[in-house]
């Protein structure tokens, strides 16, 4: 490990990691190493696993730098910065989109923050936006998701109505798309609901 003055937990964390995902961390953390983890990333096979490392790793940091140790915050903050970055570039997962867009908002980094939505509709699921929904109390990260979900088609939508964690998601969208959107298929799929439950929208 190449930095002397992490705390006690951040090195448990990074103890316990793979050793493909050190050498992930440690190519990247090189004072030549590439500026964009995306070349880095090619050369190791990154999976949920390493998503969940990273996280795990992200919020012990995050720890140490909130509590202030003159002494490591800036090696914390750092090591920090690159777990955020492979995150952001990787991650597909309910619970790391919402750990990444709640520390942009934290850290009042809008930009950040504003990415962060854009990756949504380039590598999330349906499922997994609507968890995102149902996991975050965060209006700005609620906002978000909605509107990416709003932008699947309706009937993407289906699947996620016979799954009572996502159905009344799921109606919500249908109906924005519906009615604010003045999408066809949307209300089609709205009557035919209405006529198979017996229940008005």
């Amino acid at each position: 490990m190449m930095f002397k003055h992490l705390d006690a937990r951040v090195v448990q964390v990074w103890d316990g990691l793979r050793p493909m995902t050190k050498k992930m961390l440690e190519r990247l953390l090189e004072p030549n190493g590439p500026l964009l983890p995306n070349s880095t990333l090619q050369k190791f096979h990154y999976d949920a696993h390493a998503d969940w490392e990273l996280s795990q790793l992200l919020t012990a940091l995050d720890a140490q730098v909130k509590a202030k140790d003159a002494v490591g915050a800036d090696e914390a903050a750092q090591l920090a910065e690159t777990c955020v970055k492979i995150l952001e570039a990787q991650c597909g997962s309910a619970e790391v989109f919402i750990q990444l867009a709640q520390r942009a908002l934290k850290q009042h980094d809008y930009d950040r923050f504003e990415k962060l939505a854009e990756h949504l509709l380039e590598r999330f699921s349906a499922g997994e936006i609507a968890e995102i929904i149902r996991q975050t109390d965060l209006p700005q990260i609620r906002a978000i998701a909605y509107e990416t979900l709003v932008l699947f088609p309706a009937q993407s939508m289906l699947p996620l109505l016979d799954d009572p964690l996502y159905a009344d998601i799921a109606m919500q969208v249908l109906e924005q798309k519906a009615f604010e959107f003045e999408s066809e298929e949307a209300r089609d799929l709205l009557e035919q609901i209405e006529m198979e439950n017996g229940f008005p929208i």
